[in-house]
């Protein structure tokens, strides 16, 4: 794969001190302090957003699409998933928040969690028919699978090939919108309400679609502000959500990090939330340690999608409303798991994945040069630069580890006397 990355993890130079928590804390490597500012390698970032979550000063910043982008189309059509539902109170009922949005200008509402009772019937099917290595990987977060594509590139025929909720809910509206107002697709803007970076990145360059559906996104805590303002306008209303386009309880719970799980009713299966338990069971899965597991579910953000660096509520608070939520339409439906989620799926032609979807492809690092002997070359500088480093990590170079600075400059993007201790011993 050629292309160049794309990131929705933006720095504000402005605000950064270069303080090097980040530099710390990501999971890939891929912050770096240079002329005292905080750098994101585009080819190592996964748009995993724990930058966002860790900067003191809050330079680190998710790009999204601004609210005037809905001027450019006809219809807009707001996608609205669990951890979505998951800011508000579990008893604000559905339709106050939809009428909320429509005030923001949207035209209508999805909502995903009913794409989500059709994937996890895709997803039961398809993992009782597998026939291949186990386990099978959830595919749900895109920040796991760029994580999959540089560091883990062995597993990603492991990943189970079905769409995203969000991605089949927007490839089902604009048929149907297009459709019914006979419209041009271009003509139809469908937005989704992102809890990350990542999401927003898989728009702009989709890991698992060949074309996406989505026409952008915006951030949770970007349209929260003036979603709240407006919904205080519309608490009186009688505007009645069809039960008909709500999904069942059971894919409203995919918002929490365990939800999947309870949607697809999968037993023998793992679940793993954050950067370093995902990378720990990935890296488990690698070994094949993990064989007699049938299913691992891997979400980036502690808590799942509700502990998104781009949401608006602590992701306790949005445990809880989530709960009060899902509790709330699971005694309406007063029913099973398979019945609930059976009474939902009425749409005869709703898009199946295999249409869709495209091979995960193994996206590994750069090499240090294209011509082989050359990289063996620049492979020897730097494992003698390593060896002249002191191997403390200490990170003053601007890079995470002693090994990541002598990358660095073997690449041409520093010089060794970077290195603090080096000078040190160099003015002696």
């Amino acid at each position: 794969m050629s292309e160049a990355y794309l990131n929705s993890v933006r720095v504000n130079r402005e605000k950064c001190t270069g303080c090097l928590i980040c530099v710390k804390e990501c999971l890939v490597q891929a912050i770096r302090v240079r002329q005292g500012k905080a750098v994101i390698l585009s080819d190592r970032c996964i748009d995993c957003g724990e930058c966002i979550r860790c900067c003191p000063t809050r330079a680190m910043e998710g790009w999204a699409d601004p609210l005037t982008e809905l001027k450019k189309y006809k219809v807009n059509i707001a996608l609205a998933t669990p951890s979505f539902y998951a800011q508000f109170d579990g008893n604000i009922a559905a339709s106050v928040i939809w009428e909320g949005l429509r005030e923001l200008g949207f035209d209508t509402v999805f909502d995903v969690a009913l794409a989500g009772d059709y994937i996890s019937d895709e997803m039961e099917r398809y993992i009782a028919h597998y026939k291949g290595p186990f386990p099978l990987i959830s595919s749900a977060c895109p920040a796991v699978l760029r994580l999959i594509q540089t560091k883990y590139p062995e597993l990603v025929k492991q990943v189970l090939p079905v769409l995203a909720p969000a991605e089949a809910a927007a490839i089902y509206t604009r048929r149907e919108t297009t459709r019914r107002l006979q419209l041009a697709p271009e003509e139809v803007g469908i937005w989704f309400i992102s809890p990350c970076p990542a999401k927003g990145t898989n728009i702009h360059q989709s890991v698992d679609v060949a074309h996406t559906a989505v026409t952008g996104s915006f951030t949770i805590s970007s349209i929260y502000g003036p979603l709240t303002q407006a919904i205080k306008h519309v608490q009186e209303t009688r505007y009645e959500v069809p039960e008909a386009t709500l999904g069942s309880s059971y894919s409203l719970s995919w918002g929490s990090w365990r939800g999947e799980l309870e949607s697809t009713g999968l037993t023998n299966a793992l679940a793993a939330q954050g950067p370093e338990e995902v990378d720990e069971l990935l890296e488990q899965v690698s070994m094949a340690k993990l064989s007699d597991v049938r299913y691992v579910c891997c979400y980036s953000c502690a808590g799942g999608c509700i502990g998104g660096p781009c949401v608006a509520v602590n992701k306790y608070v949005a445990a809880k409303n989530l709960r009060v939520r899902v509790d709330r339409r699971r005694n309406r439906e007063n029913a099973d798991r398979e019945t609930a989620m059976a009474r939902c799926r009425i749409i005869e032609d709703f898009p199946a994945s295999w249409k869709y979807i495209k091979p995960l492809e193994p996206r590994p690092h750069p090499p240090l040069a294209r011509d082989f002997g050359e990289a063996l070359e620049k492979m020897g500088q730097l494992k003698k630069l390593e060896k002249e480093f002191p191997q403390l990590d200490c990170g003053a170079c601007g890079a995470p580890t002693c090994r990541a600075f002598a990358e660095d400059v073997v690449r041409g993007y520093g010089e060794k006397e970077g290195c603090i201790f080096l000078r040190k011993k160099k003015e002696k």
